[in-house]
């Protein structure tokens, strides 16, 4: 891991049963940088993220998160050293409240006694308080402040996409792991998601892993790109390096015209 990376993977891969998903995957992601991994349907790029966040065991090499070897590790351990994700598929609590959901997941950093609760000192009430204020400010920054006690599932489907990211970021994450945030998203809908990762980083100070299949969202937004293709890396460098790959065109992007649409 060098000085500069926050989190580092080193040939790290995995098998089930023989299947092959992930083979000898390396990454650096630096201090407050997007970083996008790309590739087709079963590419890996999922079980890289279950491998990152403790969901799966990989079945060789290392993660390295702050100089410490995280490799399965499980997964509310993982969480509490800084690293969230999202979902491809949304996962809220659909029957709690807009502010909730959020939280619930701020619980991660709240430390709790349980004289403090039963007697229902001024300690948790200030602690509840801090819990509510901070959840507004995330509710705010993602434009759901109005709909903060509806249910979750009531919401527009865009309006839920952006609440998973205020509940991740609720847990104060280092690392955040977007998993297809612009899937099912309009034009649109995107270009108020590419704004709303840039405020994301600036303002909470987190690095950023972003898995996504809208390529215009990942090339204009990451300052680096890593490229899975049947669990193998197969390209990486900076968005403009990526768009003139021969392997990435030939294998992902299809076709030179493709990869021209693509750099506009």
């Amino acid at each position: 891991m060098s000085a500069e990376s926050i989190l580092s993977i080193h040939s790290l891969s995995k098998s089930f049963r023989g299947l092959v998903a992930l083979h000898d995957v390396t990454l650096e992601l630096r201090p407050g940088e997007i970083h996008g991994i790309i590739g087709p349907n079963g590419a890996g790029k999922t079980t890289l993220f279950n491998c990152l966040t403790g969901a799966l065991a990989p079945t060789a090499g290392e993660i390295h998160f702050r100089g410490r070897n995280i490799a399965g590790l499980p997964t509310p351990a993982i969480a509490r050293l800084g690293i969230a994700r999202t979902f491809q598929n949304i996962r809220l609590f659909g029957t709690l409240s807009v502010l909730d959901n959020v939280r619930v997941a701020q619980q991660l950093r709240t430390n709790f006694n349980l004289l403090e609760v039963f007697a229902s000192l001024p300690a948790f009430h200030r602690k509840e308080t801090d819990i509510r204020d901070f959840a507004f400010q995330l509710l705010d920054t993602f434009g759901l402040s109005e709909h903060w006690d509806q249910q979750a599932m009531n919401l527009p489907y865009g309006a839920q996409r952006r609440l998973e990211m205020a509940r991740a970021l609720a847990t104060q994450p280092i690392v955040l792991l977007l998993d297809e945030p612009a899937a099912g998203m309009n034009e649109t809908e995107t270009d108020t998601l590419h704004q709303m990762i840039q405020t994301v980083r600036e303002q909470f100070k987190v690095s950023i892993i972003l898995v996504e299949h809208d390529m215009r969202l990942i090339m204009n937004l990451c300052d680096r790109v890593m490229v899975l293709n049947y669990g193998e890396v197969i390209a990486h460098g900076t968005p403009a390096e990526i768009r003139q790959n021969a392997a990435v065109i030939e294998s992902y992007l299809g076709k030179t015209e493709h990869a021209a649409h693509v750099a506009s």
